[in-house]
């Protein structure tokens, strides 16, 4: 099952919607009104209503997923979570030696932006990065989760791409590389473009993740490389921190980062495609 957060028009309200083949549906809640997001569905503990009534969703008059704006599959996590040198390939290019434990960092709010947004060029940065990533969308609360019953707290899956500002990351200081700067300005997270769920999307181990910068393939791997699997990060990020619904753990990146490659960075008029096998295509330009 597909679901996504979109408009139809700038004047129509946000909505939820299940995508089936190239149309978009609005989704109904149990007394008929629409869902006002995927949030909503999951805070509100009705995704396996959702999935339900499917095949009700798709009868209703829906429309072509290329006639509207989505935004981000979620809008509103309490916590995003990210897995730094999280393939054994970027390690390598990065002359790292894989973590002996995952090593996290965040990012905020402020740096969503959905499907077709473009990503703003800061006055501060001249090395603008681009990291393709599978991003865990939490789907229930849960606490010091172990392993073997991480995914059932999984709602489902997207593509995220993890912009960095390496000048501002990467710059020489006592304490170590600067992630909050070096990762969390405005527009530094395009995720979409919609949560594929798990029981759609069982084993993202066998999906292929690829990321091309205007036309030009940049990254490709399989997401099986990941040092530490999907479950191994939910035990490590829920001990002793309550995970909430719409939380978001994005996995890490395979090689093929402009830093360690010597190919240029972003610039104005770019275009870049995220690709996950089983989710989609998250297509994001880049502007000043």
């Amino acid at each position: 099952m597909k679901l996504a957060n979109y408009t139809e028009s700038s004047s129509s309200p946000l909505k939820a919607g299940l995508v089936v083949d190239s149309k978009i549906y609005p989704v109904h809640d149990r007394v008929g009104a629409v869902y006002s997001s995927v949030d909503q569905i999951l805070s509100s503990d009705s995704l396996d209503f959702v999935r339900s009534k499917q095949t009700e969703y798709s009868k209703s008059t829906g429309v072509s997923v290329d006639s509207v704006k989505l935004a981000p599959p979620i809008l509103y996590p309490e916590k995003i979570y990210c897995a730094a040198a999280n393939y054994v390939s970027h390690g390598q290019e990065a002359n790292q030696a894989p973590p002996t434990e995952p090593f996290l960092f965040t990012k905020f709010r402020n740096a969503l932006i959905g499907a077709g947004d473009s990503v703003l060029l800061p006055k501060i940065s001249k090395q603008v990065d681009w990291e393709v990533e599978l991003a865990v969308i939490i789907g229930k609360r849960g606490k010091d989760i172990p392993r073997s019953k991480a995914i059932n707290y999984i709602a489902g899956y997207t593509i995220s791409n993890d912009i960095s500002f390496r000048d501002l990351q990467l710059a020489p200081n006592k304490l170590g590389m600067n992630f909050v700067k070096g990762k969390g300005l405005d527009t530094a997270l395009p995720m979409g473009p919609w949560l594929v769920t798990t029981d759609e999307l069982s084993n993202p181990y066998s999906s292929e993740i690829s990321l091309s910068v205007n036309g030009v393939e940049r990254q490709k791997s399989k997401i099986d490389e990941m040092v530490f699997k999907i479950d191994q990060l939910i035990e490590y990020v829920s001990a002793d921190v309550t995970l909430l619904p719409g939380d978001i753990i994005s996995t890490g990146t395979p090689l093929g980062v402009a830093a360690f490659t010597g190919v240029p960075y972003l610039k104005a008029g770019d275009s870049m495609e995220a690709r996950i096998s089983g989710i989609g295509v998250l297509k994001n330009s880049v502007k000043a």
